[in-house]
């Protein structure tokens, strides 16, 4: 009786992960990986700032050569330029200095501004056509970060 409860249990999750992967259901996450020339400052920025939580780090003789943080459901992580240059030598150096604009949906933004004082704004604090109330910094990484909370439904 278990065994054939277990094989049906089994067979239920291999259709369940068939039916996953025929809708797009193979990515589970994305977490960026921000290519930097040293991880200290950014650290600073978003665990001392921002209230993330540094959950991995990587030393790389006295310095780290990879860190990550998290806050909730987001995950930044940032490897050093030479970290991934040993680390990803395939990859030419100018591939390394590609960069991406960072979007954070949050839920107080009027309590975040406080903990951006001081920091780079690169678009004023504004409202936009689609209701989001915004502020874009530049993070010591040198990435765009916006941080955007939208109205509540009602």
């Amino acid at each position: 009786m278990v065994a054939a409860f277990v094989m049906a249990a089994l067979a239920m999750q291999a259709g369940l992960a068939t039916a996953q992967q025929e809708e797009g259901g193979l990515m589970k996450k994305l977490t960026p990986v921000i290519v930097v020339d040293e991880i200290e400052p950014s650290l600073e920025f978003w665990v001392d700032r921002l209230g993330f939580e540094k959950t991995m780090e990587v030393p790389a003789g006295d310095k780290l050569g990879f860190a990550a943080v998290q806050a909730s459901s987001v995950e930044l992580m940032f490897q050093t330029k030479a970290s991934a240059a040993t680390d990803l030598p395939e990859l030419a150096e100018a591939s390394l200095e590609r960069s991406a604009a960072l979007f954070i949906e949050v839920t107080d933004l009027d309590a975040l501004r406080p903990k951006l004082e001081g920091v780079e704004r690169v678009v004023p604090e504004r409202t936009t056509d689609y209701g989001a109330r915004e502020i874009w910094v530049r993070a010591p990484c040198g990435s765009v970060v916006g941080f955007a909370e939208f109205p509540q439904e009602q």
